[in-house]
């Protein structure tokens, strides 16, 4: 985008400067932050395993999934509830976040648990 890093206020905040100040940060003399949050991400696809995971066209009947405050998602399926059949096969993603690495990956494990038992769908060829 032509930004200087620098210029950014989440960059600025994230090494704890101002935000609205744009003063530049020398950031191989800067300590990193300490983490504190992990994050564990998971790609939702529609893929045939019996096809050497080819990416599948169909429709889904219903995606159920609830996020909470350490697991979000973001799906991508039409009105209707069709994956097209030149599309990529992802058509979502789960994030989980935890203290740990651990922790995000239970989160995750967890949330993938409930959206397999939660979701209907059946892919058919269009």
């Amino acid at each position: 985008m032509g930004i200087a890093l620098h210029n950014i206020p989440d960059i600025r905040r994230f090494y704890g400067y101002e935000p609205a100040v744009c003063s530049k940060i020398d950031f191989f003399a800067v300590d990193y932050p300490p983490i504190t949050t992990h994050c564990c991400a998971s790609r939702i696809t529609a893929e045939n395993p019996d096809e050497g995971f080819k990416p599948t066209s169909g429709k889904i009947n219903s995606v159920r999934f609830q996020s909470s405050g350490d697991c979000w998602g973001y799906f991508s399926v039409g009105l209707r509830g069709g994956i097209h059949e030149f599309a990529d096969s992802q058509f979502g993603h789960i994030f989980a976040k935890g203290p740990n690495r651990e922790a995000a990956r239970k989160s995750l494990r967890f949330a993938l648990m409930n959206l397999a038992t939660g979701v209907e769908f059946k892919v058919r060829g269009i």
